[in-house]
């Protein structure tokens, strides 16, 4: 298994002018909790949507075990999906999310005319190539099935990540396959929607897996045969609406999720998978 941990450069990523797909998923959203901050100087409750892994193992250790000495009570709104999130944002029924990144964001906010913003990097949820057939990117022949994510994001990062380690090359910024500008092993790239891709690996060689989806769909790092390293630029940060960025709940929250405590949950659960930010 072959890890990369190039130079730190954790350089914001230019946002890719790719229309994300806008499709619900049928994941319900509860209505956003009110603020019922009171005198005796609790912050009151804050709903925040977000996938069940690693995000939502977060959200509940720190709902768990730091938000009452705090001040706050937090609501997790589990979602399924990457779509559905910054939709539940932007129409008000969750006050906040933690699932994406600035790029993911930013390509929301041109493709739909929002103005969700970011709080801060949390997190990074490292990304990997999985494979049940090959246990080293040597042992990818040429003419290789690799599948990626169809979402610009996460295509571009994907290819990236391939082009690191020298196995493509890549236009600047590239965020599709029409960005590929050298192939030498003829790799045979399908894209597939992200949630489904662990469920492709029979039929690749290899595929390129979120921690979301790699965790629930019990792929481990002995499955992983290239892992990003941290200097990557995918953190995931916690966003809201502009109006809520200096609400004293929001600021707790993220003030929360950056603590020592929450940094030693994170190593302790995932042991490097999910890295917190330095």
């Amino acid at each position: 298994m072959r890890f990369t941990f190039p130079r730190r450069a954790r350089l914001a990523v230019a946002a890719s002018a790719a229309v994300v797909a806008l499709g619900l998923s049928g994941c319900a959203s509860t209505p956003a909790a009110d603020d019922t901050s009171g005198a005796d100087g609790s912050l009151g409750s804050i709903s925040v949507g977000a996938l069940a892994t690693p995000a939502g193992d977060i959200l509940n250790f720190v709902q768990e075990n730091l938000a009452a000495d705090a001040g706050l009570d937090i609501t997790f709104q589990e979602f399924t999906d990457y779509n559905t999130p910054n939709i539940a944002l932007s129409d008000g029924s969750i006050d906040a999310n933690l699932f994406q990144n600035s790029t993911f964001l930013e390509t929301y906010n041109e493709s739909t005319g929002s103005d969700l913003v970011s709080v801060g990097e949390a997190y990074l949820p490292s990304a990997a190539f999985y494979s049940d057939s090959v246990s080293s990117l040597d042992d990818l022949k040429n003419g290789a099935k690799i599948a990626i994510p169809n979402d610009p994001t996460n295509e571009g990062r994907a290819l990236g990540l391939l082009a690191s380690e020298g196995l493509i090359e890549i236009a600047d910024g590239a965020t599709t396959l029409n960005d590929i500008t050298d192939n030498p092993k003829k790799f045979e790239f399908v894209e597939i929607e992200n949630a489904t891709l662990p469920q492709a690996l029979p039929d690749v060689d290899a595929a390129f897996v979120t921690i979301s989806f790699a965790l629930p769909a019990g792929l481990s790092s002995e499955q992983a045969i290239l892992i990003e390293g941290d200097d990557s630029p995918y953190f995931n940060i916690l966003a809201t609406r502009p109006e809520l960025q200096d609400d004293p709940r929001i600021q707790k929250l993220f003030e929360l999720l950056t603590s020592p405590e929450v940094a030693q949950f994170e190593q302790d659960t995932w042991g490097g998978l999910v890295v917190p930010v330095s």
